[in-house]
């Protein structure tokens, strides 16, 4: 059963054989009943949008199997956008009141590039609280992203995020700590990709009350969860819904702004991720762009001979990981349908 988006509210790139993905939710109240209704906040930079949109409605429809889910398209308005952005945004997503006027059965929540040292004081701040508070009302779970997590933390438990000395780039192997129904069947070990400045720390998220599920030595708490109200929030500081080549990508773009200017330091290559051809080719290239730093030397960037290389070893994991929360859900709104009618006969 492949995810369903409404009308055409569907990624650029998911064409072909996925056209059958146009299709409007089943309109009867059967289908409708074992239907899951799944909110996606997209709030990456423009650059990321598409790519976004992309990655986790490919990781939802690999989780889905055979659950039906429609998945609705939102993102925060006080985010500026711009061209083929903005116009992505106009014909394709939903207004955010939309969202907060329903209920869904889970949402996912994605962070977006930081600009203040101090979360609180970003533009879209007020509205990302509203949408905090609101999907631990209406929301059965509520995934965070990344940058979500550490603004959902510090909202509802005064959490405040450490700044790194670098950034936590690239594939790291974690140990899955705890007994949990988002963990059943993904082994006692499973790498995962991290793209952050910023970390949350294990000592003050257990004396707050959230489970930790995943570890590593290296890169520190990934997967942790807790109750809010009536949704559970689960937290990622990593990034399961990456695609082979993300961190490429992401790597390919730092490089870029140190070449031009715009960064004082070389990127760090992502830890456990370039084969060893691969990761020779990048360090020739780094040697030559520290001798020399202009932006034409990107056109020598060896792109297109390592993005070939690339693998996602962390995919069976986010895949398992995603299916136990959409089966979560599942069983959410059958414990609701069955307290719904025994509520009716005890008014009668």
């Amino acid at each position: 059963m492949p995810v369903i988006m409404d009308g055409s509210h569907v990624p650029v790139r998911w064409t072909g054989e996925n056209t059958r993905r146009r299709a409007k939710s089943a309109s009867t109240d059967s289908a409708q009943s074992k239907q899951l209704n799944v909110a996606l906040l997209n709030n990456m930079p423009d650059s990321a949008l598409e790519d976004t949109e992309l990655q986790f409605s490919e990781l939802l429809d690999a989780a889905a199997g055979e659950i039906p889910v429609r998945l609705r398209f939102y993102s925060l308005p006080a985010i500026a956008r711009t061209g083929r952005a903005r116009e992505r945004l106009d014909s394709s997503y939903f207004e955010i009141g939309d969202l907060l006027r329903e209920r869904f059965d889970g949402v996912i929540i994605t962070g977006t590039e930081p600009r203040q040292p101090d979360l609180r004081s970003e533009p879209y701040w007020p509205s990302l609280v509203e949408v905090l508070e609101w999907a631990e009302q209406n929301t059965s779970s509520a995934i965070l992203s990344c940058l979500a997590a550490h603004a959902a933390v510090l909202h509802s438990d005064g959490i405040v995020r450490q700044p790194l000395r670098d950034k936590r780039f690239g594939v790291f192997e974690e140990r899955s700590v705890a007994d949990h129904a988002l963990t059943r069947g993904v082994g006692p070990t499973l790498p995962f990709p991290h793209s952050r400045w910023n970390e949350l720390r294990e000592d003050p998220l257990i004396s707050a009350g959230y489970t930790v599920l995943t570890k590593s030595d290296a890169a520190g708490v990934n997967l942790f969860v807790k109750q809010k109200k009536e949704s559970l929030f689960v937290n990622f500081q990593g990034h399961p819904e990456y695609g082979s080549r993300t961190l490429l990508k992401e790597y390919r773009r730092d490089v870029g702004r140190y070449l031009k200017r715009d960064r004082e330091t070389y990127p760090s290559t992502p830890t456990g991720y370039f084969d060893t051809p691969s990761a020779k080719l990048l360090s020739d290239f780094q040697e030559k762009a520290l001798r020399k730093r202009s932006k034409e030397l990107m056109a020598d960037f060896p792109e297109e001979i390592v993005r070939r290389t690339l693998q996602a070893p962390w995919r069976s994991a986010a895949v398992r990981i995603y299916r136990n929360w959409l089966q979560y859900l599942v069983s959410k709104k059958a414990d609701a349908s069955m307290i719904a009618p025994m509520a009716r006969r005890g008014r009668g």
